[in-house]
């Protein structure tokens, strides 16, 4: 914020932000003519689509009062895009301009009032932005002048010829040290103490004074010696930053805690090093049933293959090719361009090769807690290699050049090479660390720190990216000598060095960085072939406008390597590449693990540490579309087309100066629900914030590994919140880490959770999605000799069972449940032999039948055996569908026992294995022989679960109690789903999690979270005291589906509702219209309900065919009259058939990812007024309803006039017409004007 002065003394407060596409209409308005003889003709929304940086300034009014647009190119045709860099040094032999340091301005308007104050203070805000700029290049043609606001920023530094006619352009530039200077650095004096302690005071500094007493300042510089050192910041003679380092480092506890081995244990090497595991250790994987990402997975979050342990020799080599020391006796000047000379990169003489595996993320190596601990880990004998900084503060005015203080740090020690600093998680990462490289704890580390590593290296500025030549494959082949696809790499070198292009003809391009005459880094791309189906298929146009680009700006990453001490400059990197490849914007997909196999596949793309700079991209949900029935209307095979999913990670020239804020958190989520999955899968999608410490704990990993992926029929019945494809698509295992086992302990004084084995996983946010689970129900013990009913035993089966639970007994509740049983059934030849028992009366009973029946299980034995219903409510709650099931599994042959309690396994001997199974039902009680059992009873909180959270005193009320902002007793637990209920003081006992959408649920828990780390939500405001005693009520469908006896394939889509039998529902005087075709015995039943605002309430589809089930829960929510007025329709016979009625072309929209969109700026068009004292459509329909209008006609005629004789009818015709059009590679089925 600063205050602007015009010459007549007007005053301004104003605010600079990044521009966005609001603001065309207004920059637009600023243009003047002398603005465009000065900067050209320019397509505004083309430019700041292109823009690397664009900057507003606008007033407490959110008035704009100035704009200006950045570029790493010049604005006029005086060089090419990628060749600039001589053409410019030429000019002025004192500026060392680098497409590091420069940017050019391509357009600036202001208003003429404000015009100076306005110019400079963008001017200030640009090089604050980007610490790395120090010059701004401005062309414009010789004939022109800058006028009276321009030339007070820029100076004159030459002229240059056009490169297509005889035309001369005159170059000015601005320079940083006249508006953000360097900082001055020296060594610290106690008399800087009055200078600094305001700049502390501003923090919160009670932990210093207990640390080291109330005069903390003054005693660490009195204190200085060699292994001591205090310095500080200096502008116009004041102090206005302070550093403390030491040499002294606790590197034993570093070891235990962090994987340091890309920088050889920040030590010096020395021969007794033992840098590799003995033979019998090699070979350290994962189980696929129990995984949790490797050590070298939770810090940057970056997909790659894993790769082999570094050879010895090689990371020995780290260390010796580091033979130069960098010495600075004097501090940089605050007017130099912050580039270190010629004499000081010839001291970096080496570099060394790229370790990136420990400070990246793979998707392919995992390993269980239990075997980390046995992992081997170096021992590094040498001296230490690092020093600290103990201490750091500087005034937030200053804060963007806190990088200044290294260049003199490190020369008080000019025998060490790191320099390390170590900050607690609650910490928000300050402009300082984002330049180290942020070390790797280990899954039992118990250190509530973070640790950031910077290496003397990383100082140079002489950085160069260009495009790769033959000579540089040895550097390559040195660079990647210790990671896995290492052959694809220089496979891909190859080819491009030897032809340009793939075989196939594709564009193929190679980029490396090189410093100080050294290979440190290396990234190929091609040409994105498949931009159609990205379009269709991802959001990408959250981040770009589609139509700016063209289709061969469009790049597809392959190969990034980057060694880890350069990794700061990861995004210059990425701008390079977009630079001098003449792309606008890159794509890197992240295929599933399943999809992976062996490395060398053509899926498997190499590591990019650049992913932790990239955005993650949301899918679209797509049409599911008839395409025979569509004929020549369908899409395009690109847009229809079903190729491998994989979840796709994007950046373009926009985002290669905007910066991310890192949420350096420990939010811990124990159980893989759809809650959970959901309020991860929120957090990872925020584009602008990127979360370094997500921890799932989950007993069976992610889910969506595909395990049942050849079988055609599931055990369980399915919520339609996530499938393998949405796993595949979010690829969530690129940003969380995976701890596999179960929570036993909460120490809520220590922040910490106990798992199964011993293991303790810090938090620092702990969220519990655990869900209810099926339990192995406790017979009640009643000897059926005596002829016992249900009557006459006592019903003890809510009762926990404590004994071992028999090898035969199964109780599924996820995907890994399933494909252990389905093992051994196949193991044991259950298919055909032997009888089957599926006990409990949920869907899931009636989907695990189907299942048997469809491997090969006869009917005849197969025992469905129904326990009493604790409701009068069924599973399915529709008599027809019932009916028709009961049909199927009697044609099928299979035996079905209602109200029955399990009485005994094996007549009360030992239960392992059941050989049969005794019941007693409200008549006579029965046994049967029994093979397998399959479990389906009641759910319920898992015991060890509620004994951890008992024990850990969260409030537990049958379950877990929670308020409205899903918060347990403790401030720092939060949980959700059907593990919670409400407080009793809501008074609403009957409203739970589990009456609602899952997935909607963990959004909102998301989204209540994200006010805690994202600084541009507006705060929340507490609610009022009486709306503090109401739930929320979320508006998202329930839905539940699966395949049931008879190959029915069975949908059921309902609003959030306490649950009450259907003949109840309809027998109430405002139930609404119920639609119904077909008939459930023959597989076409198709059931909707409108409720009494004509709105699709409620959806049940029974069919022996597949359908789009996507599609139709789509139809939830929607009225009547949108659906091409089904009731009057209906009512006059016209639809024989709800199921092909659905698949006519007018419907497709409906089912378009984006109509929601649509229906949105409708309203928006029909809530605004055409005239400032005339109501709007909207505001008319409330006068109608409230009375104040009396009308000589009906209502419905009056609005349908008003509407039809004002503006409202063109413009939501040209809404509509434009979102047919803007979609016309998914609805290509619709016409408009003009398309013939």
């Amino acid at each position: 914020m600063s205050v602007l002065t015009s010459p007549r003394g007007k005053v301004e407060v104003v605010r600079c932000r990044r521009t966005e596409s609001q603001d065309i209409y207004c920059i637009k308005n600023l243009i003047r003519k002398f603005t465009q003889r000065l900067f050209g003709r320019l397509n505004i929304i083309y430019l700041l689509e292109k823009a690397n940086l664009a900057i507003t300034l606008h007033n407490e009014k959110e008035e704009i009062m100035a704009q200006a647009t950045f570029l790493d190119y010049p604005n006029w045709n005086v060089a090419k895009e990628d060749n600039w860099v001589s053409l410019f040094r030429e000019l002025d032999s004192d500026i060392p301009c680098s497409p590091l340091n420069t940017l050019f301005m391509h357009l600036f308007v202001t208003v003429d009032e404000f015009s100076v104050g306005c110019c400079k203070e963008i001017i200030r805000t640009v090089f604050k932005a980007v610490p790395e700029l120090h010059f701004i290049f401005l062309i414009v043609p010789a004939y022109m002048s800058l006028g009276s606001t321009l030339i007070t920023v820029f100076e004159h530094v030459g002229s240059v010829p056009c490169l297509k006619d005889s035309e001369d352009f005159s170059v000015y530039v601005c320079h940083r040290h006249n508006h953000y200077p360097q900082l001055y650095i020296r060594k610290a004096r106690v008399e800087d103490n009055d200078d600094l302690m305001p700049v502390f005071m501003r923090y919160d500094t009670s932990i210093l004074k207990e640390t080291y007493g109330e005069y903390f300042l003054a005693e660490l510089i009195e204190a200085q010696d060699e292994e001591n050192h205090a310095v500080v910041c200096e502008v116009e003679g004041l102090a206005v930053g302070f550093m403390s380092v030491c040499s002294r480092v606790n590197l034993e506890l570093l070891h235990a805690c962090f994987d340091l081995g890309p920088f050889h244990g920040l030590c010096f090497p020395h021969p007794d090093d033992v840098l590799e595991p003995p033979p019998q250790e090699l070979n350290v994987q994962g189980s696929p049933d129990a995984k949790v990402k490797s050590s070298s997975q939770s810090s940057q979050k970056v997909v790659e293959e894993p790769q082999a342990p570094v050879a010895s020799e090689a990371t020995e080599s780290t260390q010796e090719k580091i033979t130069g020391k960098a010495s600075f006796e004097e501090p940089v000047p605050a007017v130099q361009s912050g580039s270190i000379e010629t004499e000081d990169v010839e001291k970096y003489n080496h570099i060394p090769p790229a370790l990136d595996r420990h400070v990246s993320s793979g998707t392919s190596a995992s390993i269980s807690l239990s075997e980390e601990h046995s992992h081997f880990r170096p021992i590094y004998k040498g001296a230490s290699a690092a020093f600290c900084i103990q201490l750091f503060c500087i005034d937030e005015r200053y804060e963007a050049r806190s990088l200044d203080f290294m260049n003199f740090v490190f020369s008080l020690f000019p025998d060490k090479n790191f320099c390390i600093i170590s900050v607690p998680h609650l910490t928000p990462e300050f402009v300082l660390i984002q330049n180290f490289v942020k070390m790797v704890p280990f899954p039992n580390s118990t250190l509530n720190q973070e640790l950031y590593v910077f290496h003397r290296a990383g100082l140079l500025k002489s950085i160069d990216i260009r495009l790769a030549t033959l000579s540089d494959t040895p550097g390559v082949k040195n660079l990647v000598s210790t990671l896995m696809l290492k052959t694809s790499i220089l496979e891909d070198l190859a080819q491009y060095n030897s032809s340009r292009r793939d075989p196939d003809g594709t564009l193929l391009q190679a980029f490396v960085a090189e410093v100080a005459e050294q290979i440190v880094g290396i990234a190929v791309i091609r040409n994105e072939m498949d931009i159609e189906y990205i379009r269709s298929h991802y959001n990408i146009e959250d981040f770009i406008y589609f139509g700016h680009h063209q289709r061969e700006e469009h790049g597809h990453l392959h190969h990034f390597v980057l060694n880890p001490i350069f990794r700061h400059y990861t995004k210059f990197f990425l701008k390079e590449i977009l630079r001098l490849g003449y792309k606008s914007c890159l794509y890197y997909p992240v295929y599933p693990k399943f999809m992976e196999g062996k490395f060398q596949n053509p899926y498997a793309h190499s590591l990019t540490s650049a992913l932790h700079y990239l955005v993650p991209v949301r899918p679209r949900r797509q049409i599911v579309y008839p395409l025979e029935k569509l004929g020549i209307n369908a899409p395009s095979k690109a847009v229809s087309k079903e190729p491998t999913s994989y979840a796709l990670n994007h950046t373009n020239r926009k985002l290669t100066l905007e910066p991310k804020i890192t949420v350096n958190a420990k939010i811990v989520v124990v159980g893989a629900s759809s809650v959970g999955i959901s309020f991860l899968e929120t957090l990872v999608f925020c584009s602008h914030l990127k979360f370094d410490n997500l921890i799932l704990i989950s007993t069976n990993g992610l889910p969506g590994k595909n395990l049942l992926g050849a079988e055609q029929r599931k055990f369980l019945a399915t919520d339609h919140c996530f499938n393998d494809k949405d796993y595949a698509l979010m690829s969530l295992c690129s940003w969380v880490s995976v701890v596999v086992g179960r929570m036993t302990g909460i120490d809520r004084a220590a922040k910490h959770i106990v798992l199964s084995k011993g293991e303790i996983v810090l938090y620092d946010h702990l969220i519990l999605c655990t869900g209810q689970q099926y339990q192995v129900p406790c017979p009640i013990g009643a000897d059926i000799n005596q002829h016992p009913t249900n009557r006459e035993v006592q019903n003890s089966s809510k009762q926990r069972y404590t004994g071992k639970v028999p090898c035969n007994h199964f109780t599924l509740n996820e995907e890994e449940d399933c494909y252990r049983a389905l093992a051994w059934i196949r193991k044991k030849s259950i298919t055909t032999e032997g009888n089957v028992i599926v006990y409990g009366n949920t869907i899931d009973t009636y989907t695990t039948v189907e299942t048997l029946l469809n491997i090969g299980v006869r009917g005849s034995c197969i025992f469905l055996v129904q326990c009493p219903p604790d409701s009068t409510v069924t599973c399915m709650n529709n008599y027809s569908v019932e009916n028709a099931v009961e049909d199927a599994l009697r044609v099928a042959g299979v035996t079905v026992y209602r109200d029955a309690i399990l009485a005994q396994w094996n007549d009360g001997l030992n239960p392992d294995p059941i050989h049969s199974a005794s019941f007693t039902t409200p008549t006579k009680p029965f046994r049967l022989q029994c093979s397998i059992f399959f479990s389906f009873y009641e759910k319920s909180v898992d015991y060890e679960t509620f004994k951890a959270l008992n024990d850990a005193c969260l409030v537990y009320d049958g379950r877990l109690v929670i308020d409205t902002s899903f918060h347990t007793n403790d401030i720092a637990i939060r949980a959700a789903g059907s593990l919670t209920k409400f407080s009793n003081r809501y008074y609403a006992n009957e409203w739970t999690h589990s009456n609602f959408n899952s997935k909607e649920i963990g959004f909102q828990l998301a989204a209540a979270m994200l006010n805690l780390f994202d600084p541009s939500l507006e705060p929340v405001t507490e609610p009022p005291a009486d709306l503090d005693r109401l739930i929320p009520m979320y508006k998202g469908a329930k839905i539940h589906g699966g395949i049931l006896p008879g190959s029915y394939h069975y949908l059921h889509v309902a609003k959030p509702a306490i649950p009450s039998p259907l003949a109840v529902l309809m027998a109430q005087p405002n139930f609404g219209l119920e639609i119904v075709t077909g008939n459930a015995r023959n597989g076409t039943y198709f059931r909707i309900h409108i409720n009494k605002y004509n709105l699709v309430e409620t959806i049940t589809c029974l069919s022996k065919e597949p359908f789009p089930a996507s599609n139709y829960i789509r139809l939830f929510g929607q009225h009547e009259q949108l659906l091409n007025n089904l009731c009057a329709r209906y009512n006059d016979n016209l639809i024989p058939d709800l199921y092909s009625y659905f698949t006519e072309s007018w419907c497709m929209a409906l089912f378009h990812d984006r109509f929601i969109d649509l229906r949105k700026e409708l309203h928006q068009i029909l809530a605004s007024k055409e005239e400032e004292e005339l109501p709007s459509i909207e505001q008319l329909a409330y006068q109608i309803e409230n009375g104040e209008i009396s009308l000589m006609e009906k209502p419905r005629t009056y609005l349908k006039r008003v509407f039809q004789e004002t503006i409202y009818k063109p413009l939501m015709e040209k809404s509509i017409l434009n979102y047919l059009q803007y979609n016309h590679n998914h609805l290509p089925m619709y016409a408009w004007p003009g398309i013939i």
